[in-house]
Parts: structure tokens; C-alpha cells; sequence
């Protein structure tokens, strides 16, 4: 995942008169933006995944993360999705700033579920409440098709590209490439692409390789509404190789 991640896929990022501003730790002025706290960064996007029925995926990022009790999530009825686990989070460090938790939970989208303000209310073990807010439309992001390299294809060349259709509705693109012959070993996680293909690395990949890929599509980035992205989807990890 990246702040591009991921696999994301979907969306809300992000009360200042209530929370006060939050460093967004890349210089972006937070204090008009609902998802940010004082406690961390909250985020809430629609999520189309192979072979399920649509879900949340509820994210909240925090370098306070010894100071949380809990993260409950409400839909803009007041009514109660679930809870974030904070027992299973992923870690970020980057050289100069402190360590932060990102805590994601997938939450099932109700029948009824309709657009408006989703928010998270943030329990500090203080006792403390904050709040961060995610406006969230419900929608459904076709899978991408028409890969190349096809799944399971045989190729006789490095390729110098990965490619696919475009995806409606998707103005960004990640992919994850996987090595098949060292324990599906992730070798690239790229950074967000405006189009629908990937220009690959020189040497990254070698004849006799054995790889997997999948492509997560998402509509916007980084905006004060919609957070990271509103609704998003991520296709099946297919397969190639290449021969010796």
C-alpha cells in the first residue's frame, strides 16, 4: 500500500475545530481536512475484490499509537459498523520521522449503506475522544481485464512492460509484482500510474523467471472530501513466465 497503498484501494482521509490540525508529515495544510485528528488519519473507501461482495475497507494511521483504545466506525445514520482491530496493523518507517501504525479493517457494507459523512471516533486510553470523518458515495469499480502478459503465458522475452484496459471510473493504477521462485517474494510496489501500464525496471525481471502480478485501480488520490480514495478495486493476481 502507499499513501498511493494499494492495494488503495477506496477512501476517506483526513473537525479541525474539533480535533485541532494534524501533521500530515508531507507539508499539506490538514486544518480544513476531516480526516485528520490530533490523534492520526482516518479513511474509508468501497472495495470490489475478487470473488466477495463489495466491502469497507476502514483504515487509521497514527504515530500515537501507544495512546489508542479504540477505533469504532459509524455510518452517516449514527449507526455502528464495527470496530478497527488494533492488534493487526502495518508498520511505516521512514528516516527522520517517528513510527506509525496504520490499522486496517475490512467492515461489511450493509444493504441500506448510502452516501454521506462516515466517521471514526477515536478513543484515546485517556479517556479523550476524537473525531475524523470520511465522506464515502457507494460504487462499484469494474475488475481489470485484458492483461498482457495473458494469465498463465508463457513468454519468450523480458518484457519491458506490463499492460491493461483501461478501467472506468479509475483515474490511478498500482501494481504488485511478486517472484514466484523465491516464496512469492514481493519485488516491486509501484507508485501510483495515470495509465494503464507499467514500464519496468531493467534487470527486475530474468529469462526462466516465474512471476505474479495484480493491479489495484482506484478513482482519485489525496483528496479533502473524499480522503485517499473513494472506491476502488483490485484484480486477481495472475501469472507468467518467461523462458530460459
Amino acid at each position: 500500500m502507499s499513501r498511493k497503498l494499494a492495494l488503495a484501494l477506496a477512501t476517506g482521509i483526513w473537525l479541525a475545530s474539533l480535533c485541532g490540525r494534524a501533521d500530515a508529515g508531507d507539508g499539506r495544510d490538514t486544518t480544513a481536512d476531516p480526516h485528520y485528528t490530533t490523534a492520526g488519519f482516518f479513511d474509508i473507501h468501497v472495495c470490489n475484490w475478487p470473488d466477495r461482495p463489495l466491502f469497507y475497507m476502514a483504515l487509521f494511521s497514527t504515530t500515537h499509537f501507544e495512546e489508542l483504545g479504540e477505533v469504532e466506525v459509524d455510518d452517516p445514520d449514527g449507526r455502528a459498523l464495527g470496530k478497527l482491530d488494533l492488534t493487526k496493523y502495518r508498520l511505516v518507517l521512514e528516516k527522520g520521522k517517528p513510527e506509525k501504525h496504520v490499522f486496517i479493517s475490512q467492515l461489511p457494507i450493509p444493504a441500506d449503506a448510502h452516501e454521506g459523512w462516515y466517521q471514526a471516533r477515536i478513543t484515546l486510553k485517556n479517556g479523550k475522544t476524537v473525531i475524523g470523518q470520511d465522506y464515502v458515495v457507494i460504487k462499484t469499480m469494474p475488475q481489470p481485464s485484458g492483461f498482457n502478459p495473458a494469465d498463465k503465458a508463457e513468454i519468450p522475452d523480458v518484457p519491458e512492460q506490463l499492460r491493461w484496459n483501461p478501467v472506468p471510473g479509475a483515474q490511478f493504477y498500482q501494481v504488485t509484482i511478486k517472484d514466484a521462485w523465491a516464496d512469492d517474494k514481493v519485488i516491486l510496489t509501484s507508485k501510483l500510474l495515470d495509465e494503464p501500464r507499467l514500464a519496468l525496471p531493467p534487470g527486475m525481471l530474468q529469462k526462466g523467471g516465474y512471476y505474479s502480478w495484480r493491479v489495484h485501480a482506484r478513482d482519485i488520490n489525496e483528496d479533502v472530501k473524499l480522503g485517499d480514495f473513494n472506491y476502488g478495486t483490485l484484480g486477481r493476481e495472475l501469472e507468467f513466465s518467461i523462458a530460459p
